[in-house]
């Protein structure tokens, strides 16, 4: 592991590349707005756990074999692409600004699978991203002493730092965007132009990863 300046680097490092908007921190808010707070903190621990794939992914030599092979990187960065554009499409086609939580007096079964959705959908938008193994590959290592014996776990670990690091962050921008959905009234009412926006954001993200080239060649 590094020494504590090396590790309070990393920290704040981890801090500032979360608190930059992406797919993830728009599905997050996106969430927010629509659900509440605790739809958008659902979905970022959807965000999260997709992160630990990469994590594991990057440790056990995935990460390389993307960043070596065109082939591979091509096919994850078109199923992550796809899968960005549809989710697009999907909130340009939907027909209002609904709660996708369900009210009281429905189920808590029903709650419990809508709330499973936004999960899925958070873990899917991250963990279809090739670039974000990419980025483990590139960016933790450097954290890592050269003499260290056993890199593997250094590097699982500083993942896990990361991942851990990265809630308040993810949490912070569910809660803002939670508190503006419950605070001001034309954001309620203009949900469904949100929904737009965030169709045609996603849609650019998907176009964007689709156009990408492998960054590390």
């Amino acid at each position: 592991m590094p020494d504590s300046t090396q590790l309070l680097m990393f920290i704040a490092a981890g801090w500032l590349l979360n608190l930059t908007p992406g797919p993830d921190v728009l599905y997050i808010v996106s969430s927010a707005l629509k659900s509440g707070v605790r739809a958008g903190m659902v979905a970022a621990l959807g965000v999260v756990s997709g992160c630990f794939v990469h994590v594991f992914a990057a440790a056990l030599g995935v990460g390389a074999l993307l960043a070596t092979s065109a082939t591979a990187f091509t096919l994850l960065k078109w199923a992550g692409a796809a899968y960005l554009m549809w989710m697009g499409v999907k909130l340009l086609l939907a027909k209002g600004g609904g709660s996708s939580i369900v009210p009281a007096g429905v189920s808590a079964e029903v709650a419990a699978v809508n709330l499973w959705r936004v999960y899925r959908q958070g873990f899917l938008t991250n963990v279809l991203n090739p670039k974000v193994a990419l980025f483990f590959l590139a960016f933790v290592p450097q954290f890592i002493a050269p003499g260290t014996e056993d890199k593997v776990t250094a590097f699982l670990l500083l993942g896990l730092l990361f991942n851990l690091n990265s809630l308040p962050i993810n949490f912070g921008y569910a809660w803002l965007a939670g508190w503006a959905s419950r605070r001001v009234g034309a954001v309620q009412r203009a949900m469904h132009w949100m929904d737009r926006a965030a169709g045609l954001m996603f849609i650019g993200f998907g176009l964007k990863l689709a156009l990408s080239d492998n960054p590390s060649r």
